[in-house]
């Protein structure tokens, strides 16, 4: 928990996606970001707190991120530029991995520097691309939710299909612009700092960003 905030964090799926709730302590208001897959133990969570979810937030349009939206049920938001890949499987990586779920159409298109509101609750919006065209990460107050940009010690994969080694490493450049105290929540793995990426993350190197071997 943080300013009032409360952050739950679950693994779900065959490739371990990160979902997190997050939600005001005092409004029990929240959102939902990045089901990628449907979780009884998330719905448990939203039930028991009785918290509720404005919006699904999906940071990309990869079915690994997306698989959870249909039966979760809430109206989502994903930024323009990836809406195509929300439903298309031969765009969202849904023939890669085998995973195929329909999402239903988003509800609202983001934008870089919108703001998403929940009572006692802001989170804006930072259009980090690479990974895919549309990805965001999703900044409220000290903690940012980096989906598949940026990892504890390594950054998203720049090698699918409307990907771009470019635009990757400029959203990482983006996001180190953050305070070193700025919690980092992945789309994958566990939580880091801005400050812990800044000194030891590989693909960063006194300023330059090295094209990474591998990522995820």
């Amino acid at each position: 928990m943080t300013d009032g905030k409360v952050v739950k964090a679950f693994s779900v799926g065959a490739l371990e996606t990160n979902c997190y709730l997050i939600y005001s302590r005092k409004s029990k208001e929240g959102f939902l970001i990045d089901p990628g897959a449907f979780d009884k133990r998330v719905r448990e969570a939203i039930s028991e707190g009785r918290i509720k979810i404005k919006n699904i937030i999906n940071t990309h349009g990869h079915i690994d991120h997306t698989s959870g939206n249909k039966k979760f049920g809430y109206p989502i938001l994903i930024h323009a530029r990836d809406n195509e890949l929300l439903r298309n499987p031969s765009k969202n990586l849904a023939f890669f991995i085998g995973l195929f779920s329909e999402s239903p159409p988003a509800e609202r298109l983001l934008s870089d520097g919108d703001t998403i509101a929940a009572q006692d609750l802001s989170i804006k919006v930072l259009h980090t691309p690479g990974h895919t065209p549309g990805g965001i990460s999703l900044v409220s107050g000290d903690m940012v939710f980096t989906g598949d940009t940026l990892f504890r010690e390594g950054i998203g994969r720049s090698d699918f299909p409307y990907s771009s080694e470019k635009e990757l490493f400029n959203s990482v450049k983006k996001l180190m612009k953050l305070d070193d105290s700025t919690k980092v929540f992945p789309g994958h793995g566990p939580a880091t700092t801005i400050g812990h990426e800044r000194k030891n993350n590989p693909f960063l190197k006194a300023g330059d960003y090295q094209s990474p071997a591998l990522g995820r």
